[in-house]
């Protein structure tokens, strides 16, 4: 077998055409992408099926989802640091095997600390929407929904580090099969657990958080077994000798993913932000931004694949000296962006109520005022559809070249000084109500890409890529 690895091959032993970075890019993003889809559909199957019990379970939920999530994102972002860190070696090509083992066990140690850390989060994520405006009883309900799902973010953080190595491995297709596999067990153990079939507890909000805990151990086991039995993966040792620290790597480790961990929470902190807005505004209008932002959630996840995928294919032509791989790997990842958003931007306003049918019954009388709220922050969605999928694109093209300080920087201004900002005024200040937060969601957006789109184009300038020496 040849020592080989396949995607430097692919790279930087065949011709270096637009063409051939299309090709290598899709090879590797439409895999993740599709991941990406899937585990939207495994977040959805947790909406259709609390949603039954209730719209207090349902907003309840949605508020313990957004707290989980922005302390889950921020410690995958702080762990997705290895992604440019493994690329570059591989793309240097000296050590390579080593590099990457050493990166990604120091990446498994920091996905138990995060997770101790996530967990900490939810412990205390009651007393923090009381403060922000959220009534006792709906609070109450997601200390609850937390208490039992916490468990479940030491092995949900692993198994993102281990499909960032399968993808670094040429194997992105197993991040598809493995999320094929969470949805399968999450609907199952949804379906016992929340309503009781088959003999077992009817558990309501608590039965639906131990279903995501057993999800995420199921899906950890199978990366864990994956990365076993292939011939190719299983020759980096990586789960052997797991005790022995690596100071020095879990240190650059550290400093290359906290500002990414600070990129997230600067973005995944204004959506959040947002859900505790429309709860303050009402109970009505946080359900309607809850299925409305679950479709715009969807349609984020292919940009964000193509994303992951930027950074890797940066990491390897940066560790390569190679300003030309780098810009056409620039060029294909935003024009393979600019096709989907603007694809699925005329379906949400072509077909609004069949998006929404995905989540909730858009004809029964009793949704008329949840389907005419969403309705309208679905319009406000499709306007920021480019730019959403844009300034993920340039933060993961940014982070294959290790520029992660600056960015954040750029991320806090565009998210909220502007995105807050507009959605404060416009929210509580204007008559817009619900759909003024909607509107600085997307100014938010726009800013931010524009930002970091400049930053990529004065990237040679700023001294951000490697020379071939």
């Amino acid at each position: 077998m040849s020592d080989k690895h396949p995607l430097l091959t692919r790279s930087h032993h065949a011709e270096h055409t637009l063409r051939a970075e299309f090709g290598a890019t899709a090879r590797l993003a439409v895999p993740l992408a599709l991941a990406n889809l899937l585990q939207m559909a495994v977040y959805a199957v947790d909406v259709i099926f609390i949603a039954r019990l209730g719209t207090d379970e349902l907003a309840s939920s949605t508020l313990a989802v957004s707290t989980y999530g922005l302390a889950l994102w921020c410690s995958m972002g702080l762990i997705s640091a290895v992604a440019p860190m493994a690329a570059t070696a591989l793309g240097r090509e000296r050590h390579a095997v080593r590099e990457v083992r050493r990166s990604f066990r120091m990446a498994l140690w920091m996905a138990v600390f995060a997770g101790i850390f996530v967990m900490t989060v939810c412990m205390f994520a009651d007393r923090i929407m009381v403060l922000t405006g959220q009534s006792r009883e709906i609070a109450d309900l997601a200390q609850i929904y937390l208490f039992w799902l916490a468990p479940a973010s030491i092995a949900v953080i692993a198994s993102n580090v281990l499909r960032i190595f399968v993808s670094t491995m040429d194997r992105a297709v197993v991040a598809t099969w493995v999320t094929v596999l969470a949805v399968i067990v999450n609907a199952g153990c949804n379906w016992l657990l929340i309503f009781g079939n088959w003999g077992f507890p009817a558990w309501g909000l608590k039965g639906a958080a131990i279903a995501s805990v057993i999800t995420a151990y199921v899906v950890l086991a199978a990366y864990i077994a994956i990365i076993q039995w292939d011939r190719r993966m299983r020759r980096h040792y990586l789960f052997g000798r797991l005790w022995r620290p690596d100071w020095q790597r879990l240190k650059e480790l550290w400093r290359v993913g906290m500002p990414i961990a600070a990129i997230t929470l600067a973005e995944g902190g204004l959506f959040a932000s947002a859900a505790f807005l429309m709860g303050a505004i009402g109970t009505l209008e946080l359900a309607a931004h809850t299925v409305a932002l679950g479709l715009g959630a969807l349609a984020f996840q292919v940009p964000f694949g193509i994303a992951q995928a930027a950074t890797i294919r940066v990491g390897l032509h940066n560790g390569a000296g190679n300003p030309g791989g780098i810009r056409r790997a620039g060029l294909a990842t935003l024009a393979l962006s600019i096709g989907f958003a603007l694809a699925f931007a005329i379906l949400m306003l072509a077909a609004p109520k069949l998006l929404l049918a995905i989540y909730i019954d858009v004809d029964a009388p009793e949704n008329a005022g949840l389907v005419a709220l969403a309705l309208t922050y679905l319009v406000v969605a499709a306007a920021f559809q480019l730019f959403d999928g844009w300034q993920a694109i340039l933060a993961g093209l940014l982070r294959g070249l290790s520029d992660t300080r600056t960015p954040f920087v750029l991320a806090v201004v565009g998210y909220w000084i502007f995105g807050f900002g507009t959605a404060w005024v416009l929210g509580f200040h204007t008559p817009l109500g619900g759909l003024g937060v909607w509107i600085g969601l997307a100014v938010g957006l726009i800013v931010t890409s524009l930002l970091l789109g400049y930053r990529w184009h004065a990237r040679e300038r700023l001294g951000l890529v490697t020379q071939a020496g």
